[in-house]
């Protein structure tokens, strides 16, 4: 049951019990709204609900106050079920100014909750906003319940105490209005309290004006005589294994997952980056972290920090290197050198909106053909895709192994949705992971750099300064005997050969294909890759729990693909494949298998919703109901 489903009364109730819940906070991009949404990500964790989150910010740095464009948003969806995605429609919107309620009111269900701050709806906010009308007086919000509060004139009194300043005062705006979203949803404040403290510790003054504003939005709640159909709601806890939780980002499980990695290869790891958005976070993160045998540089530019990375793993480290689209293409030579002097070496690619600088602060996952096809000659790479935030973990942990197993290159896929999306992780037992420790090469006798696994087509990975070990490799083709430079058509046949048979002989050391709701075979299969895991998980539970003949299968190895895909593909009626692209994983589909699967397209520069999975379920069922 959501908000919106709820009937108004004639009479204040003090609490009601709702399954679930999304609430969006938006205001300017200078309103704090991203500190307001994690700080109540994290009481809704304390509270015991599964969340998902989504962090939806402006590509500027500082847009000008009250500018549409420049609007900052956080969406959390949060309830007692299984929760996989950050939600639909709205059923509570905080809206700090005009721009940021022209922007989402359209989100917003019927009768939903609608928060504003009245006092910013002045005649030049309402201009930016192009507004010809103050929409609070003229009847266009009459199908929401609206709450509005001269937020403004209620800040300013609460931390007048603290001689802060009419400017400096209006910055705890966000913490009032937080304030009163916890009272709504019968949240503790004391995780909060501390919060701020800490991260004001050095200004004192500073942390007491904002918890007295939190205190203060609080208040209002309890005291205040709120219209009819507002009141306090109440989440139970959601059914979850025990064990110990924390929320967790993409980018954050993605670094904790690279750290990982490399204590169960047993090997140093060297970082080298070079900052864009929404890449620049794994820098911060590792470089946290230095008590593990993390190392990281960040370079002057993308083609430097590669080439540092692959130095890192000639010289016996594992090289990882990181960034968006713009920035793994101009990586692509470095990374054919990795793969051409078949050295290790992990690319974290965090999708963005594209091409060119495109939409840097938007997620979508167009650089799916620049990772399995994008670089000069057949330079064939593993190529593995995370599906949730707490996902990039165990990913980042497979392309270590993957990598320093097979001495090569491999590309790990994310996005901007996962890197900033946040959702409870279950601490793992890391005795639970199987190690997987690298041993170079250390018996000079024989020596050749060409030396290979037989097993894995895996040459041999040697220390250059070790004596009896001095060897020489490049970007040059190297004679498939004795690793010397060779220009012999034959042996670049075979070296060719080598190449492509060792990438694809990684599919015998992969896991086979699973389905990951519903049956192996039957009408219809929806397939997904990366992100569109959580919309698509929920839209075919829901099919399900109509009746539908549907299944979800959602694919981590791109390449190479699972050796039982195709057949798999081949036990369904249908496939349907969305994708925040114009449809390239499904045209590999179709080239890999022959199979006629069907694309869904969302370029929006926004995460797939449920609804829109399930609309293109029901019609896809139709259209088969018909032929049937």
């Amino acid at each position: 049951m959501e908000l919106a489903e709820e009937k108004l009364d004639e009479h204040h109730l003090d609490e009601r019990e709702v399954i679930d819940v999304v609430v969006r906070f938006a205001g300017d991009s200078g309103d704090g709204m991203q500190l307001t949404g994690n700080n109540f990500t994290q009481v809704t964790a304390l509270a015991g609900n599964d969340l998902s989150t989504f962090p939806d910010f402006p590509a500027e740095i500082r847009a000008p106050v009250g500018a549409t464009f420049g609007v900052s948003a956080f969406q959390i969806y949060f309830g007692s079920e299984d929760v996989t995605t950050a939600g639909d429609a709205l059923d509570v919107l905080v809206a700090m100014n005009p721009a940021a309620l022209t922007t989402n009111v359209a989100n917003l269900v019927d009768g939903g909750l609608l928060i504003v701050d009245s006092g910013a709806f002045t005649a030049k906010n309402l201009t930016k906003a192009k507004y010809a009308t103050n929409p609070l007086e003229d009847g266009s919000l009459d199908g929401f319940r609206v709450l509005d509060i001269d937020i403004s004139k209620q800040v300013l009194a609460a931390v007048e105490p603290f001689a802060l300043g009419h400017k400096a005062g209006l910055r705890c705006k966000n913490m009032w209005t937080l304030g009163l979203v916890l009272w709504l949803f019968d949240r503790e404040r004391t995780a909060t309290i501390a919060s701020l403290k800490s991260k004001f510790s050095s200004n004192p003054d500073i942390a007491d004006a904002n918890i007295a504003a939190l205190n203060a939005g609080h208040a209002y709640g309890e005291t205040a005589e709120l219209p009819a159909g507002i009141h306090v709601y109440h989440v139970p806890k959601a059914k979850v294994p025990p064990g110990t939780y924390r929320n967790m980002t993409g980018t954050n499980a993605l670094a904790w997952g690279l750290i990982a990695g490399s204590e169960l290869a047993n090997i140093e790891l060297l970082f080298a980056s070079y900052p864009i958005t929404p890449a620049s976070n794994l820098l911060h993160e590792l470089v946290r972290h230095k008590e593990f045998n993390i190392n990281t540089f960040q370079a002057e530019d993308e083609i430097a920090a590669v080439c540092a990375a692959i130095g890192a793993s000639f010289a016996g480290q594992l090289g990882v290197t990181s960034s968006s689209g713009p920035g793994i293409a101009l990586k692509a030579e470095g990374i054919a050198l990795a793969a051409a002097t078949e050295l290790p070496l992990v690319i974290v690619n965090t999708q963005r909106g594209g091409p060119s600088t495109g939409l840097p602060t938007k997620t979508e996952q167009s650089d799916l053909n620049m990772s399995v096809y994008g670089r000069h000659g057949d330079t064939p790479m593993p190529v593995i895709a995370s599906s949730t935030p707490t996902d990039c973990f165990d990913v980042a942990i497979e392309a270590v192994r993957l990598a320093t197993k097979y001495m090569t290159p491999v590309i790990l896929l994310s996005d901007g949705y996962l890197a900033n999306a946040a959702e409870p992780w279950k601490i793992p037992d890391i005795a639970s992971f199987t190690p997987f420790p690298v041993t170079h090469h250390s018996d000079p006798e024989g020596f050749k750099p060409s030396l290979r696994n037989q097993e894995t087509l895996a040459r041999v990975w040697a220390k250059p300064g070790t004596a009896g070990l001095e060897h020489r490799i490049g970007g040059i083709e190297r004679a498939y005997d004795t690793g010397d430079i060779s220009y012999d058509p034959e042996n670049h046949q075979k070296m060719t050969d080598l190449r492509q048979a060792k990438i694809a002989g990684i599919a015998n050391d992969i896991p086979l294909q699973e389905v990951c709701l519903g049956n192996t075979s039957g009408k219809l299969a929806v397939v997904g890759w990366g992100s569109t895991f959580g919309a698509i998980h929920q839209a075919v539970k829901r099919a399900r729990a109509e009746g539908l003949d549907v299944s979800h299968i959602q694919v981590r190895y791109i390449c190479p693909l699972p050796k039982n895909l195709g057949e798999l593909l081949n036990s369904f009626d249908a496939i349907l494949v969305p994708e925040m692209n114009t449809g390239q994983f499904v045209r590999l589909i179709r080239s890999e298998y022959l199979i006629d699967a069907e694309a869904l397209n969302k370029v929006a520069g926004q995460p797939f919703k449920i609804g829109e999975i399930l609309a293109a379920i029901h019609k896809k069922n139709a259209a088969l109901e018909g032929k049937s």
